[in-house]
Formats: C-alpha cells, sequence, structure tokens
C-alpha cells in the first residue's frame, strides 16, 4: 500500500521534475519554440471552438489552461495539449442532441463534460492503466480519425457557403440542405473561404518559418476589412473578451445531466487518451525520449479538469503542434507553457484584430485540416495488412459517420478488443519445414513432411483462453500425419503458459506416448520454463527433452527417429540430415518391434569383444547399409542390410548372433524380423557408436 502511494505521489510530482529540466541553454530554445507553437494555437484555438459550436473565447480559455496544465503534468516534452478538432466533434455530438447549440447551458456542459472526462482520465492514470491504450488498435483509431475529418469537412459547408445549416447535422443532411439552397450562397464568403485554402496550400512551396493558417489568417482578414466585406454580409468572429478565464458555475448536483453526459465522457477519454499518447509515442521517435503513459493519462486528466473549472472546453493532444514544438527546436515541457502564455498576451494585445477574423477564413483553415485527417496511406497499409483489422477500420468509419461519436468511438473499441481477444484465444499453430536451404522455418503447407517428426510452431500464449484451440490444432495436426510419433514444439513466441497450457501439453505427450513416440521442446523462454518446473512437468519429461535449437534435428535424426523408416518406408528429403541417407523402399513396411512383450536381449560392445576371442564366437550381422559399413565395421561382422534381411532371414546359420547398427534402433527392426529364432539374437547396445566409444578395434574396406 505504501509502494502505491509513493507511485502515486511521484505522480503528481512531476513539475518539480520537470523544472529540475529547465537549463539556460533550453530557456531561448524553449521560448523561441513556444512563441512560434502559440501563433498556431492561438487561431486553432479559436476555430476548433467554432467547431464544438461554442464561443471562440471557449477555445482561448482551453488553451492558456489545458496547455499549461498538460504540459506541467504531462511526461512528453513536446505534447501540446489544448482544443483539437476531434475533442471538438465529439463534444458537439455528444452536447447536441441534450442541449440547444449555443446556449449558455451549452457552453456550461462543455466545461461540465470536461471536467468528467478528465476525472476519468486522471483516475485510469493514478489506478496505472496506461497499458489500456496498447489495446485500442490503429485501426479504430485510423477510422474514426477518418471519419471524424469527413465530418468536420461538412461541417465547414456552411460557414464557407454561409448556409444556415442545422447545428451538428450529419452529412446527409448537409448534403440536402446545400442542394436546396444553392441560390444563397454568399460569393463573397465562398471566396474568402477557397482563398485561405489556396493560400494554406501554397504558402508551404515559399515558406515553412510562418506557420501556412496563421500567414492565410494574417492576408485575408486585411482585405476583408480594406474591402469592408463585413458590409456585404461577410460574418466575423466578432469581440473577443480579454483577461484571465473565469470560474465555471458547474451543475455538480445536476445528476440527470450527468448521467446524458456520462458515455460522451467516457468516448472523450477514451479516444482522447489514445490520440495523447499516440502523438506523444510518434514524436518520441524522433527525439528518443521515453514516454510514461501513466504519467500521461494524469497530464490529460488535469488539464481538462482545469480547463472544464475555468470556462473551457475538453482538450486532447495537437499532433501539428506538438510536430511543430519539435521541429521547432522545442526542448522541454517549457515550450508548451511558453505557447499558452503567448495566447493569453496575443488575446490582450490582438483582441481587436482577432474581432475581425472572418469566419469563413476558419472554415477553410479546418477544411484543410479534416482532409488532412483522412490518411489514405495508413487505410491503404491496413486494408492490405489485415483482414480483421480492415473490417474494424471501415466499420469504425461508418459508425463515425451514421451514429454519435460516442457511440462510435465505444462500439470500435470494444471491437477492435474483442479482434485482441480473438487472436490470442486462437494463436497460429503451424507445421513448419526447414527451406531449401535448411537455415530457416518455413510454412509445411504444400510441402513434403517427414512422417516421423512434427515440427510446430506455437505463435501465442497457452492461456486459459486458447489452450482449447492449440490442442485441437495440434490433435488436428497430428490426425492428419498419422505415422508421426515424435512432435518438436517451437516455443520462441509462447511468452506465458498457466496450469491449462500445462495440461494441453500433457495431452499431446499422451497421445504421442500411445504411439510409441515422445514431446520435445526448443526455445522456451524463462517465464515458460518456471511454470512447467513448479508444476512438475519439466521433471515429467526429464531435461533431455528441452533441446538447443541449432542441434535439435540433428540430435532427433540421429539419437531419436527410427533410421529404417528413413531408409526403407521414406522416400523424402525433408532436413539436412536426410539429403545423403541412402533410400530403399522394401516392397512392405515392417512394423515396430514387439517381440512377444519382451524387450530383446542387450550385449555391451566390452562383452561383445571378449565373446569375439572364445572359440564360439557369435555371428554378427551389421544391418547397416553398405556405405556405413565400408567406412567402419566390427572385424568379422557379415553386412546384411534391413532390405536384404527382409529376404534372406531363413537363409542365415544357426546359432547366436548378435545385431549391430549405428545406434542399435535398426537393430531392433531387425530383431523383430528374426523374433521366432533360437536362441533370440541380442543387439549390440549403443550400436557402432558405443563401440567406437569403447575404443575397440574396427575394421575399414580399402576401395
Amino acid at each position: 500500500m505504501l509502494d502505491y502511494l509513493r507511485t502515486v505521489a511521484i505522480l503528481f510530482a512531476q513539475p518539480i521534475r520537470l523544472v529540475r529540466t529547465f537549463t539556460p541553454d533550453t530557456l531561448r530554445a524553449d521560448f523561441l519554440a513556444g512563441l512560434t507553437v502559440g501563433l498556431v494555437l492561438l487561431p486553432q484555438s479559436l476555430a476548433f471552438a467554432i467547431l464544438g459550436g461554442l464561443p471562440p473565447i471557449v477555445g482561448l480559455y482551453s488553451a492558456l489552461t489545458a496547455t499549461i496544465v498538460g504540459a506541467l503534468w504531462g511526461s512528453s516534452s513536446h505534447l501540446n495539449s489544448g482544443p483539437t478538432n476531434t475533442a471538438a466533434i465529439i463534444t458537439l455530438s455528444v452536447l447536441a442532441p441534450i442541449i440547444t447549440v449555443g446556449s449558455s447551458e451549452f457552453v456550461t456542459a462543455a466545461s461540465l463534460i470536461a471536467v468528467m472526462a478528465g476525472i476519468i482520465r486522471l483516475v485510469m492514470g493514478i489506478a496505472r492503466l496506461g497499458m489500456l491504450v496498447n489495446f485500442v488498435s490503429d485501426a479504430v483509431a485510423v477510422g474514426f480519425t477518418a471519419g471524424a475529418g469527413i465530418l468536420i469537412l461538412s461541417n465547414q459547408i456552411g460557414p464557407l457557403l454561409r448556409i444556415d445549416l442545422p447545428p451538428g447535422a450529419g452529412i446527409l443532411t448537409t448534403i440536402t440542405e446545400t442542394a436546396t439552397h444553392l441560390d444563397a450562397i454568399h460569393l463573397p464568403s465562398l471566396a474568402i473561404g477557397l482563398a485561405t485554402i489556396i493560400i494554406i496550400l501554397l504558402a508551404p512551396r515559399f515558406t515553412r518559418k510562418v506557420p501556412a493558417v496563421l500567414l492565410s489568417i494574417t492576408i485575408v482578414s486585411p482585405i476583408v476589412w480594406f474591402l469592408d466585406l463585413k458590409a456585404q454580409g461577410v460574418r466575423v468572429m466578432g469581440p473577443v473578451p480579454p483577461g484571465l478565464p473565469p470560474l465555471a458555475q458547474l451543475p455538480i448536483f445536476d445528476l440527470d445531466l450527468i448521467g446524458h453526459l456520462a458515455n460522451g465522457a467516457l468516448a472523450l477519454a477514451i479516444i482522447g487518451l489514445v490520440e495523447a499518447v499516440a502523438i506523444a509515442r510518434a514524436i518520441a521517435g524522433y527525439s528518443g525520449q521515453r514516454i510514461d503513459s501513466n504519467q500521461e493519462f494524469v497530464g490529460q486528466g488535469l488539464a481538462n479538469i482545469v480547463s472544464g473549472i475555468f470556462s473551457g472546453m475538453p482538450c486532447s493532444g495537437s499532433f501539428n503542434r506538438s510536430a511543430l514544438a519539435y521541429q521547432s527546436g522545442g526542448q522541454t515541457a517549457l515550450t508548451a507553457i511558453v505557447s499558452g502564455i503567448t495566447v493569453f498576451l496575443a488575446t490582450t494585445v490582438l483582441g481587436p484584430f482577432l474581432a475581425e477574423v472572418p469566419r469563413a477564413a476558419l472554415a477553410g483553415a479546418l477544411a484543410v485540416t479534416a482532409w488532412s485527417m483522412v490518411d489514405q496511406r495508413a487505410m491503404a497499409r491496413i486494408w492490405r495488412g489485415s483482414r480483421g483489422e480492415a473490417v474494424i477500420m471501415i466499420t469504425t468509419l461508418t459508425l463515425t459517420l451514421t451514429l454519435p461519436l460516442q457511440f462510435a468511438i465505444l462500439i470500435g473499441v470494444l471491437m477492435s478488443l474483442g479482434y485482441y481477444l480473438l487472436r490470442t484465444a486462437m494463436p497460429r499453430v503451424e507445421a513448419v519445414v526447414p527451406d531449401t536451404e535448411f537455415r530457416h522455418w518455413e510454412s509445411a503447407y504444400g510441402r513434403p513432411m517427414c512422417p516421423q517428426l512434427l515440427v510446430v510452431d506455437l505463435q501465442g500464449d497457452l492461456y486459459f483462453g486458447a489452450v482449447n484451440h492449440v490442442e485441437e490444432q495440434l490433435l488436428n495436426l497430428l490426425e492428419r500425419q498419422r505415422q508421426a510419433r515424435y512432435m518438436l514444439l517451437r516455443m520462441h513466441s509462447v511468452n506465458q503458459c498457466d496450469v491449462s497450457g500445462i495440461r494441453a501439453l500433457e495431452t499431446i505427450r499422451r497421445v504421442l506416448r500411445v504411439r510409441g513416440g515422445d514431446l520435445f521442446f526448443v526455445r522456451v523462454r524463462a517465464s515458460v520454463m518456471y511454470r512447467m518446473q513448479i508444476s512438475g512437468f519439466y521433471e515429467q519429461l526429464g531435461a533431455e527433452r528441452f533441446l538447443d535449437e541449432d542441434k535439435a534435428i540433428e540430435y532427433l535424426f540421429y539419437r531419436v527417429l527410427d533410421p529404417a523408416v528413413c531408409i526403407y518406408e521414406c522416400d523424402r528429403r525433408v532436413f539436412r540430415e536426410c539429403q545423403e541417407l541412402p533410400k530403399q523402399l522394401l516392397p512392405s513396411p515392417v512394423e515396430i518391434p514387439v517381440l512377444d512383450g519382451k524387450r530383446p536381449v542387450h550385449v555391451t560392445a566390452r562383452r561383445l569383444w571378449e565373446l569375439l576371442h572364445t572359440d564360439h564366437p557369435p555371428l554378427i550381422i551389421d544391418v547397416r547399409e553398405p556405405r556405413e559399413f565400408q567406412r567402419g565395421h566390427i572385424p568379422g561382422a557379415r553386412n546384411l542390410p534391413l532390405s536384404r534381411l527382409f529376404h534372406e532371414r531363413d537363409q542365415l546359420p544357426p546359432g547366436p548372433i548378435v545385431l549391430v547398427c549405428r545406434s542399435g534402433r535398426r537393430s531392433l527392426r531387425a530383431a523383430a524380423l528374426l523374433a521366432g529364432r533360437n536362441p533370440p539374437p541380442h543387439i549390440l547396445e549403443g550400436g557402432m557408436l558405443a563401440w567406437e566409444a569403447a575404443n575397440l578395434l574396427e575394421a575399414v574396406e580399402q576401395f
């Protein structure tokens, strides 16, 4: 408990740590960058307030309060909080069906929902739920952002044409109303809006030192004043009250209103957090800064609470202002603080100028911003990459255009979580084989596979939600490969394994043991190995079942797999070790030896050496292939490969026989063929490998 309280205290002490990062070397850079960002924040705050159906001054209040508080309690040095197009359009979507747009109650409700969304974000940060944003896929963010951009674009048609449309009108209503009022289009307003759009699009070709939005408004507004277009019906911003933001009279005891705003507040909190953290991480990818999601939750929560208390609107992080802060040379969070102060000073000094800014110019600027929100490249990448995420993206976009935004967001988030759970509950279980150069593993689909050994990639965690799927897929693979007796599981993608996962592995091993085989593992992670050890599964298997990946196939090929199957029953060459193996198919398969339930009699290499030096030595039958026999064999041994023994077993002379092969496995097959012989044949334990290890004499044939 004390550790948790200490962690919470650290979250709220962030301003102290930030102040320590301010140095004389960074002050100048932060001051200049803050002035630049503040000049962009000023017109954006006005435009986004209008976009949300609020008086322009509300945007200025939010720009001053939220920007400074978000910088002090956030973790990013470049994230610029304040009014954004996304937060504005969600606010309008949530409040318009409940309260008359433009009324004083509407403004008060906007401040209240900002406080509510801020409290939700703050609680999530204190509860250290920052990792939750990782479960909201890019498909939701891209789909919602594109849909919001289209909505914003449609909402600017009215101000651009100076056609009075219903507040918060949908796309169909906007198109219908516009088509029926074409004769009411105000050409001077349209000309101002188009001129603003053209300047914003062309300005970067000439200069990037001055923000295009600021440049366009600076050019267009004096022209409107000089030509006295206001007298011809061009609408302007109107008086901007100077001074500090006043405290809002929030209806905190109006439970009915709070209940109506709850869903919208949750949607604002979720999408705002996803937006802010995504922007902070994107900028951090260039700056190299480490972002703390929990600290960012606290910063965004406090920013919205303070914004709402001081008559502001819901806020989030702005990508273009944050990117501008980085590109302008900002070093610390002081950049955002200076930008907020710049808005306050500019409001005090430039109030008369701001009052003459034409609304059509702000609509044109918002239209350009809205179109940039439709990220066609990201949408194409998601469409090509994953059909599941593509469905989520298209669904979220469609719902954004047709439903209230809070429901579109929540449904998109639920779809994202559902898709995540589906993927984790159904991890890929894929049989793999070596590629043509034996360097990497690739899907075995349509490729020849080893009849004895299944190599399988597990690409997901073995937890209770996934074990049924994994077990079913493994059993299906074994059903399709009925001859397979051994399985090698590649576990590099398995990060967690619970008790249910251990039970599933035990089931697979029992199936393999019934077939006379076993289960082997490579690349088992430490966390999974620990679970296997404390559950007793590791001890049950034995350390020899956990192999080194680079030597696993070699070990299994030479010490576990039945070479008789490889030589006489399999015409495939799957592994590197198969390439030089002689292939000689028998007319019919030879079954695995049972010897009437009795184990074959083994003789050690040293004992066989002694028997060879007696008066009646046993007959040594070497069942390896001639090429192996010629490289080295026991003196006096007779080479009779399984392919010949199958036909010549009745021609062997009476007397004791000792069967020899490389490791003893083929000798078992030979013993099965000679099971009715009396006395029963013996098998050299460990084969020629044991003979060589004992440093006993070998004969080598000369060519």
